[in-house]
């Protein structure tokens, strides 16, 4: 097989979340075991940081793997889902794996793990270790894919576990309180393993609190230690950050959920020297100025364009949307033109109604076959006020978009990571991947 067919067999021989939801999730970790077995514990052979949460966890995944990267450490960074190639998932020091490593992983392997019938999440899990052992990483930092008890990830024991925040999403597995949720990501709090929460409210915190108590892992709550006092925009629209340990730390992440993770991420770094690591201020200061070129970051109130402007974002959830609401209202432009459309399986009138009512919508849907129709979207979107036309696919949405706007309009599109992942792969592709 060639690479575009070892693609093809994996996104149609294991289950793709992305794909078809929750017929793609498979509870448990029994696969997962047997995988690991199989290829002789990789995971076991390099030291990792295990992140998860309902917002942010990517963010911040990434950034350590820069401030990491900038330390002269070896760098392992796994992450869901990809945007434009699959190998974005599975990196070291930014480098993707190479399409030769992904065709022989399926070719050598796919005699004994077809009889288990993984889902893709395993499968690209397994590789992913395997691939960090074989390059023999300082360290790896592991995203969470989903929840985090029964997330296929959690097999590992790292050095810090870290949880962002909690809010509603995925509720068909992870449960319909915020105290639910909050149970299923405390699941990756190991014994003696210290974790860092990047937020919390009244619900998810005595969550958090009884788990790291039944584990004896220390807890720091980020939010306590108040290392982040303040934040101003530098005229090139990243964020200058005064904080206790760096004094105008510049962020290259130019989104307004920027601020909490900065600050789960100072807390981070805290426990990551007293756990051994070796950071000097340099190291934080680059890391964080140039998190995108070390590692590939894209999605993230990304700037495309000017005349007009055009800005992607992968926020899809309602956590995720109040941020970029706050943002849109903080911007200049004479109009302002949204492309959005969503997956079946989120909170679609929670994120519709708290949109903005002046906006024009060009309402879409992504190329995966969970992507809510456009004229659904539409109709849906109406129901709260929005007004604008559908279009059949994320391009000519755009397309539309540009031709309609003056040069000192806004165009924003977001609303479901596939919406970006289109986006990038049909009008503005990136650099290709080597």
């Amino acid at each position: 097989m060639n690479y575009q067919e070892t693609l093809h067999y994996l996104y149609t021989s294991a289950p793709l979340f992305q794909n078809v939801g929750k017929d793609a999730y498979k509870e448990g970790l029994e696969t997962t075991r047997k995988l690991d077995e199989h290829f002789n514990h990789p995971h076991t052979r390099f030291k990792t940081i295990h992140v998860a949460g309902t917002n942010g966890k990517g963010s911040c995944s990434h950034t350590l793997a820069a401030i990491l990267q900038s330390a002269g450490y070896k760098v392992g960074l796994y992450t869901s889902p990809h945007l434009v190639d699959f190998r974005e998932r599975i990196r070291v020091n930014g480098i993707p794996v190479p399409q030769q490593f992904v065709i022989d992983f399926v070719e050598q392997n796919r005699s004994f793990f077809e009889p288990l019938y993984p889902s893709f999440f395993e499968l690209t899990t397994a590789m992913a270790f395997l691939y960090f052992a074989q390059e023999q990483v300082d360290v790896a930092v592991i995203e969470v894919g989903l929840g985090g008890r029964l997330d296929c990830t959690n097999i590992i024991h790292p050095d810090l576990s870290i949880i962002t925040n909690i809010s509603f999403d995925h509720v068909q597995f992870l449960g319909n309180t915020l105290a639910k949720i909050a149970s299923e990501k405390a699941g990756i709090i190991k014994k003696d393993v210290p974790v860092v929460i990047g937020e919390t409210n009244e619900e998810t915190r005595p969550v958090f609190q009884t788990k790291a108590i039944e584990v004896n892992a220390p807890i720091i709550f980020a939010e306590d230690e108040h290392l982040l006092n303040g934040v101003a925009r530098t005229e090139d629209g990243k964020y200058d950050y005064d904080t206790t340990d760096y004094p105008h730390l510049i962020g290259e992440l130019g989104g307004l959920c920027q601020q909490k993770n900065t600050n789960t991420l100072l807390s981070a770094i805290r426990q990551l020297k007293k756990a051994g690591y070796h950071l000097e201020e340099s190291d934080v200061r680059n890391g964080f100025a140039h998190v995108c070129e070390l590692t590939g970051l894209m999605g993230r109130w990304q700037k495309l364009d000017t005349h007009p402007t055009v800005i992607c974002d992968t926020g899809h959830n309602v956590g995720g949307i109040q941020y970029i609401v706050e943002q849109l209202s903080l911007q200049k432009y004479d109009h302002l033109r949204i492309v959005i459309g969503m997956v079946n399986d989120k909170d679609i009138s929670g994120v519709l109604k708290m949109l903005p009512k002046d906006a024009i919508y060009y309402f879409t849907q992504a190329s995966v076959q969970r992507a809510l129709p456009s004229e659904k979207v539409k109709e849906l979107a109406e129901g709260f006020g929005l007004r604008g036309n559908n279009y059949s696919d994320v391009a000519s949405a755009i397309t539309a978009a540009r031709k309609e706007s003056n040069p000192d309009d806004l165009i924003f599109v977001g609303g479901s990571s596939f919406i970006v992942a289109d986006l990038l792969a049909t009008v503005y592709p990136p650099q290709e991947i080597n």
